[in-house]
Order: C-alpha cells, then structure tokens, then sequence
C-alpha cells in the first residue's frame, strides 16, 4: 500500500484543484497509491480532501487519512475516512504541533504532492526536508 502526502500553502487558489484533480488519479493509476493524508489547516487541504473525494468516484478503493495535530479534534470533514495523530504528540507545543505532524508524515509516507509557491513559510521548508529524504519516491510541486 503505498501513501502520498498532500501539503501546501493554506492560500493555495482555488484555481490548482483540477491539476490536483489530475496528480491525484496519476498517483493511483501509475504509483498505486490507496491513501491519501491531508491536514484540515488551510485552503490547500480543503482542496485535496476535494480531489480525493472526486477520485474515489472512479477508484472506491482508495482513502482519504486526516491528519490531527491537536487531539481531540472535532472538526472531521465530511469525506474523511479516517483520522491519524501521530505518535509523541502529546507535550508538543501548541505553536509546533502543526509542523511536527507533518514532518512525520514525510517521515512516512512514500510520495508527496505539494503546492509551494514561495519560499516563505513552513511548506517550502517541508518541501527541503521531504527532498532529503530517502523514503519519498517522489515529489510533485503543483506550482511549478
């Protein structure tokens, strides 16, 4: 089973969902990818959560993984098929815990699929990180 991390900048346009749309079905179609994980932060989660719920209209197979960085959370969208807090989480800082979580989901995820427009920001320094490592298979920047 292999997984892709979505992750990009909370005011990603509007305008990227039908690329994501696109990148999502590549995924599943040339990398066999049957999870998705995504956060609940910004406009660029709520545009993935948009796209794997369109993609599992033609591959029922695949699941869409919420990632928490605060437990509980009661703020689940609709479109979700599970949720996921990340191990260790627990006395990280309020401030930090958003990044953590997603610093161990490049830690463990196989792709990832990213909109990092500028190099300002806590996306563009994940998208350094994510090319670092090993376990990631590949990168794709929507916004180049």
């Amino acid at each position: 089973m292999n997984t892709c991390f979505l992750i990009g900048h909370r005011d990603a346009p509007d305008s990227i969902l039908e690329m994501l749309i696109l990148e999502v079905e590549r995924h599943i179609v040339q990398y066999h990818v049957t999870e998705f994980i995504a956060g609940n932060y910004g406009n660029f989660d709520r545009l993935a959560l948009t796209a794997v719920k369109y993609a599992k209209q033609r591959y029922p197979m695949i699941k869409f993984t919420l990632l928490l960085a605060y437990y509980p959370s009661s703020n689940i969208p609709d479109g979700a098929d599970e949720t996921m807090y990340p191990p260790n989480m627990e006395n990280v800082p309020k401030r930090a815990a958003i990044i953590r979580a997603n610093r161990y989901m490049i830690e463990h995820s196989d792709y990832l699929i990213t909109y990092a427009q500028h190099s300002v920001g806590n996306t563009w320094k994940l998208l350094q990180y994510a090319k670092k490592r090993k376990n990631i298979l590949g990168i794709k920047n929507l916004a180049k």
